[in-house]
């Protein structure tokens, strides 16, 4: 292989890596910026009885206008960078859900939400959106909010873990109805696939093999379910990712 060649590979390889990477941080950002959300919307309620509807929102707004929002997508993020540091995952890109578990946990971030939940609720009281009685509240009984949080956090990770079982389950089974030239049961597995895929985390190898299967799945459709694949569309299917 030339020189030249060699550069292109690396590049190539290289861009592929950040584009999963990227893709794994908006996936987290996206997935546990919601859990935390919500996860701080509940405690704020269990701690905050006596308030209503209409008084919970305002709170919560305006400890978003104060920074909660940006605070929380920083806080994932600074967890994603310390836990990858901590584990020793130097190409950037997770190979499991279990390592973005790991990673995560390791990284903090239940301490950043607590800080950033400190912060928040001082500056919003320091403007006057929120009295002290109930920034003293949220910060004394700041405890039910964290274990919110890492309650639907180990939650989320479970279900993805779940997810990826259901997937690889399904996928095993569209092989062998692919093995049997059986396109009716291949048809059925590959819906379950389409649908359990939008709750994925973006780990390599499993979106991998579903992109593959995609590929050959729609192949043989458009090819009138005929399975005589010559060697070139084969190849094709597997190269299409």
């Amino acid at each position: 292989m030339e020189i030249n060649d060699l550069n292109k590979n690396n590049e190539i390889e290289l861009n592929k890596n950040l584009k999963i990477e990227e893709s794994q941080r908006l996936f987290l950002e996206t997935t546990l910026g919601k859990t935390i959300n919500t996860a701080i919307d509940v405690g704020i309620r269990a701690l905050l009885p006596e308030f209503i509807d209409e008084q919970i929102i305002n709170i919560k707004d305006n400890l978003l206008n104060y920074g909660l929002k940006d605070g929380i997508i920083k806080t994932i993020d600074d967890a994603i960078d310390l836990g990858k540091s901590a584990l020793g995952i130097v190409t950037g890109n997770f190979e499991s859900v279990s390592q973005m578990q790991n990673a995560v946990q390791t990284g903090g971030i239940i301490d950043g939400v607590s800080t950033l939940l400190d912060t928040v609720v001082d500056k919003a009281r320091q403007a006057g959106l929120i009295n002290y009685s109930v920034a003293k509240s949220i910060k004394q009984g700041k405890n039910i909010i964290l274990n919110n949080v890492e309650s639907n956090i180990e939650k989320s990770f479970e279900n993805n873990l779940n997810s990826i079982e259901h997937t690889n389950k399904y996928i095993n089974n569209w092989n062998k109805y692919f093995e049997q030239k059986d396109f009716n049961g291949m048809e059925k597995e590959y819906k379950k696939i389409q649908k359990e895929i939008k709750n994925l985390a973006p780990i390599e190898n499993t979106i991998q093999n579903v992109k593959i299967i995609q590929n050959l799945h729609n192949l043989i459709k458009n090819n009138g379910q005929d399975f005589n694949l010559n060697k070139e569309q084969l190849e094709l299917a597997e190269k299409l990712q």
